[in-house]
């Protein structure tokens, strides 16, 4: 007979044992769970630095309306409207093309055609972590807070503002005649 209460028991404390153990960890991912959710991120005081530029076709995949819409302006293409004499002048490209001049900027349609014309990153900025963060989300439709965080992560208008640089560096003035 005492042999025989020895399987129960070891059950009994398999059954203890197991039962405690979710328990505890149920209560851990709860809690976690519940932690993550009410730590919604902060938006930023400025866009991260070191961003490098992604090109109008990655701002289309999450802006497609926008792009749409920009696709059809004079600022997208700026860079066509050059005579080919003046596809490589950096006087030109400073305004023709996105980023000219810079690290990951405009080189070459050949190159980097995604950054010819006055493209999204001309007045935002930069915009390789703005991509990361936002595809961090995958497709789901973000809260106020996830939103508003995401949109801290590149600029309304690019403090270094594109519109200025080229427009008011003209004075109004009428654009130079090309020398075809």
């Amino acid at each position: 007979m005492a042999n025989c209460k020895w399987p129960f028991l070891s059950l009994f404390v398999i059954l203890v044992v197991g039962l405690l153990g979710a328990s505890i960890y149920n209560q851990f991912s709860v809690a976690s769970t519940v932690t993550l959710l009410a730590q919604a991120p902060k938006p930023l005081d400025k866009p991260p630095a070191g961003q490098t530029y992604v090109g109008s076709k990655e701002c289309s995949s999450c802006h497609f309306d926008q792009f749409l819409t920009w696709r059809e302006t004079k600022h997208a293409k700026g860079f066509d409207v050059l005579p080919a004499k003046y596809q490589e002048d950096k006087s030109c490209l400073k305004c023709h093309a996105t980023g000219h001049g810079e690290a990951t900027g405009f080189e070459s349609k050949a190159k980097t055609p995604g950054l010819a014309g006055t493209s999204c990153e001309s007045c935002h900025g930069p915009g390789s972590k703005h991509t990361e963060i936002a595809k961090s989300f995958g497709k789901k439709k973000l809260a106020k807070d996830e939103e508003a965080y995401v949109r801290s992560t590149i600029y309304l208008i690019h403090p270094k503002n594109a519109c200025v640089q080229c427009h008011q560096s003209r004075a109004h003035k009428k654009h130079p005649a090309y020398d075809k």
